[in-house]
């Protein structure tokens, strides 16, 4: 099978420009709402495909050194199950950390994009009420 898995510091490159965009305070201008919602959607794609590269990492040094030295940690040491697991923690910590950024930048932007629905439709309403309005005013006048 032949993969593409980011490599890992594309991964963190690109979690950095993804981040700076979701971290702009967006106004209540609904045009500015679909073009950030329409960017919001391919960051949750991307974002998605870096969680799914940055598990991969992550799984390859915990199936890599790290059970290298579980085995010689477990065999010399008599270690702990707990022993065991916070040295595959401390091992694999900028693995983790890729995945958790991931995870984080992509529930933000999925809920940036419903905020964006949210005010599209707040105008859209806004607009259904102005023309009813506007029409209320055309037939009291014309009666």
């Amino acid at each position: 099978m032949n993969l593409n898995i980011t490599p890992k510091d594309r991964i963190f490159s690109e979690l950095t420009d993804i981040d700076g965009f979701l971290n702009i305070t967006m106004s209540e201008n609904p045009e500015e709402a679909l073009q950030r919602g329409n960017d919001l959607t391919a960051y949750i794609a991307r974002t998605g495909k870096l969680l799914a590269d940055a598990k991969y990492h992550l799984n390859e040094s915990k199936n890599s050194e790290v059970m290298e030295t579980l085995r010689d940690t477990a065999k010399n040491a008599k270690a702990t199950a707990k022993a065991v697991n916070a040295l595959v923690d401390s091992i694999c910590r900028e693995e983790q950390y890729l995945v958790d950024w991931c995870e984080r930048a992509n529930r933000a932007a999925t809920h940036q994009l419903s905020w964006c629905v949210t005010v599209i439709s707040k105008a859209k309403e806004e607009m259904k009420m102005a023309g009813f309005n506007n029409n209320n005013v055309k037939r009291n006048f014309n009666e």
